[in-house]
C-alpha cells in the first residue's frame, strides 16, 4: 500500500503559448455557435466574419511572437513532444491565418447571396483552419492525422452546406468517401511505422531509423508506400487526383479557395514533416518514387486543364499541375528544395485565392462556362486586368510571384540532378499557359457581340483581389524577402 501510494501520475508539459493559435480559433468558433443559439435573430453575417477576422488577426499576432522565440531560443516542443514549435509549423501557422481572413472575406457577400447560412460556415472555417495548424505542427502521425481529420470534417459540411445546389450535395459525397478512402491508407500507413520503429512520434523514428540498420525492410517501406498514397489523395497528386474536377467544380467558390489553398498546403505540410523530416535517412526509398508522382501530376495536370471548357474545371486541373511542381521540390531532398516548395505554397495560394475570389463575384454558383467570361474586359476592365495578372502569375510570367516559384523549383530539380524532371516540368509551364492565356483572350478579343458580363464586386471581396495581385506583384519584384523566410523555416524541421 505504501508503494502504491509513491506512484504519482506525471502528465506531460504543456507550453500554453504555442497552443494559443489554435485554441483563439476554436475558441471564436465556440462564440460564434452560441451567440447564434442564443440569439439567431441578432446574429448576422457581419458578427460572424468580424468574429473570424479577429481571431484570424489575434491568432497572427500570437504567431508572430512564436516566430521570434524559435529565431531567438530555436525550437521547441509541446503536449510530450506531440506538437512541434519550429519555423516550419509556424511558416504554415501565418499562411493559414492569411488564407482564413482572405476566405473570410470571399465568403462575407457571397454567404448571404447564396442563402447559406453564415454562423455554422465560419465556425466551421474556424475549426478547418485549427487543423491545418495541427497538420503543420504535429510531431507525431496520431495527432497529424487527427489535424487532417479536423481540415477533412469541416471541408465536407461546408461544401455541402449549398443546400439549392444537388451539386453541391454530390460533390461532398465524392469528397467523403475517398477521403475516406484515403484515410484508411493512412492509419495503415501509421499502425506499419509503429510495427517497425516502435513509435508514432517523428523525432523519434528519425531517431531509430538513424542508428537502427534493419535486416528486412519491407514493414517499414510499405508503411511508407502508404502513407505516399495517403497524402498524394490529399494533395491531390495523380493518379490520385479523380475527385478534385468534380468536387472543386460543385463546391460554393470560397470553399473551393480554401481547398486549393489551405487544404493542399496542409497535405504539404505533412508530407514534408513526415517524409523529409523523420525519413530523411531512407530518401533513396521514397524520392524515386515523388519522382514518377511529380511528373504524371505535371503532364495531366497540364494536358486536361487545356481540354476543359468550364473555368472551374481549368483550375481545378491547373490546381493538379501545381502540386506536382511542389512535389518536383519536394523529391530534391535538400534544404534548397523543400524551401523552394514553401515558397511555391505560399506564391501559389495567393494566386488562387484572387483567382476564386473573381470566380465567385462572376454571379450566382454553378457551372462557370469560358463564355460566362467573353467581353470581360470591356465591360470590367479593372477585374479582367487583376484576373489576368492572377493567371499569368500561375503560367509563370516573369515578374510575377509564379515565375520566381517556378524558378525555385526548377532550380531545386537540376541541383539535385533530375534535369529530365525539370525539362517536362518546363514544357508542362508552356502547355498550362495555352490554358491561361485561353481565359485571357476570351476576356480581351472574343466577342459574341453581347455587352459583356458586369459582375457586382463587394467591397469585401474587393478588398482580396487587390491584396492577392498587390503581392503577387511585389514578390515577382522583390522577392528576397519571401525567400528568406522559407529558409529560415527549413533547418528547424530538420533539427526536429
Amino acid at each position: 500500500m505504501s508503494d502504491l501510494s509513491l506512484l504519482v501520475f506525471v502528465g506531460p508539459s504543456i507550453d500554453w503559448w504555442a497552443l494559443l493559435p489554435q485554441m483563439i480559433l476554436l475558441g471564436a468558433a465556440l462564440l460564434i455557435l452560441l451567440v447564434s443559439a442564443l440569439a439567431p435573430q441578432r446574429t448576422s453575417s457581419g458578427f460572424a466574419t468580424v468574429t473570424t477576422l479577429c481571431a484570424a488577426v489575434t491568432a497572427y499576432i500570437v504567431a508572430l511572437g512564436l516566430w521570434n522565440d524559435v529565431q531567438t531560443k530555436g525550437p521547441s516542443a509541446s503536449i510530450a513532444s506531440a506538437l512541434g514549435v519550429d519555423g516550419f509549423s509556424i511558416f504554415f501557422t501565418i499562411l493559414t491565418l492569411t488564407a482564413l481572413v482572405a476566405t473570410a472575406l470571399i465568403a462575407h457577400s457571397y454567404l448571404d447571396r447564396e442563402g447559406i447560412d453564415p454562423p455554422e460556415f465560419h465556425a466551421l472555417l474556424l475549426c478547418s483552419a485549427a487543423g491545418a495548424i495541427v497538420m503543420a505542427s504535429a510531431n507525431d502521425l496520431i495527432v497529424m492525422f487527427l489535424g487532417l481529420e479536423a481540415l477533412s470534417i469541416g471541408l465536407y459540411v461546408m461544401i455541402a452546406m449549398h443546400a439549392r445546389r444537388p451539386e453541391a450535395r454530390e460533390s461532398a459525397m465524392k469528397y467523403f468517401v475517398l477521403g475516406a478512402f484515403s484515410s484508411t491508407f493512412l492509419l495503415y500507413g501509421i499502425a506499419l511505422i509503429y510495427g517497425s520503429t516502435g513509435s508514432t512520434n517523428l523525432v523519434h523514428v528519425r531517431d531509430y531509423l538513424g542508428v537502427v540498420v534493419f535486416r528486412d525492410q519491407h514493414l517499414l517501406m510499405a508503411g511508407m508506400a502508404l502513407l505516399l498514397v495517403g497524402f498524394s489523395f490529399k494533395v491531390a497528386a495523380a493518379p490520385f487526383h479523380f475527385w478534385a474536377p468534380d468536387v472543386y467544380q460543385g463546391a460554393p467558390s470560397p470553399v473551393t479557395a480554401w481547398m486549393a489553398s489551405i487544404a493542399k498546403a496542409a497535405g504539404f505540410a505533412a508530407f514534408l514533416r513526415v517524409f523529409f523530416g523523420a525519413f530523411s535517412t531512407h530518401n533513396a526509398d521514397w524520392s524515386p518514387v515523388v519522382a514518377v508522382l511529380a511528373f504524371l501530376t505535371l503532364v495531366i495536370g497540364a494536358v486536361m486543364a487545356i481540354l476543359q471548357t468550364d473555368v472551374k474545371r481549368m483550375l481545378a486541373f491547373s490546381s493538379i499541375s501545381h502540386a506536382g511542381y511542389v512535389l518536383v521540390a519536394v523529391q530534391s531532398t535538400a534544404e534548397h528544395g523543400t524551401s523552394a516548395a514553401l515558397f511555391y505554397l505560399f506564391t501559389y495560394t495567393f494566386m488562387v485565392l484572387g483567382s476564386f475570389a473573381i470566380i465567385g463575384a462572376m454571379g450566382a454558383d454553378g457551372e462557370h462556362p469560358l463564355d460566362r467570361y467573353v467581353g470581360l474586359g470591356r465591360s470590367r476592365p479593372v477585374l479582367a486586368m487583376a484576373f489576368t495578372i492572377l493567371l499569368l502569375a500561375q503560367a509563370g510570367i516573369p515578374l510575377t510571384s509564379g515565375f520566381v516559384g517556378k524558378f525555385q523549383v526548377i532550380a531545386a530539380a537540376v541541383e539535385h540532378g533530375s534535369y529530365l524532371l525539370a525539362a517536362v516540368a518546363m514544357v508542362s509551364a508552356v502547355i498550362g499557359a495555352f490554358m491561361y492565356l485561353r481565359i485571357v483572350m476570351t476576356m480581351y478579343v472574343v466577342d459574341d457581340g453581347t455587352e459583356g458580363p458586369s459582375p457586382t464586386l463587394h467591397w469585401t471581396v474587393a478588398i482580396v483581389i487587390i491584396g492577392t495581385v498587390g503581392f503577387t506583384l511585389l514578390i515577382g519584384i522583390v522577392p528576397q524577402f519571401l525567400i528568406e523566410f522559407a529558409e529560415n523555416a527549413v533547418p528547424v524541421l530538420i533539427r526536429g
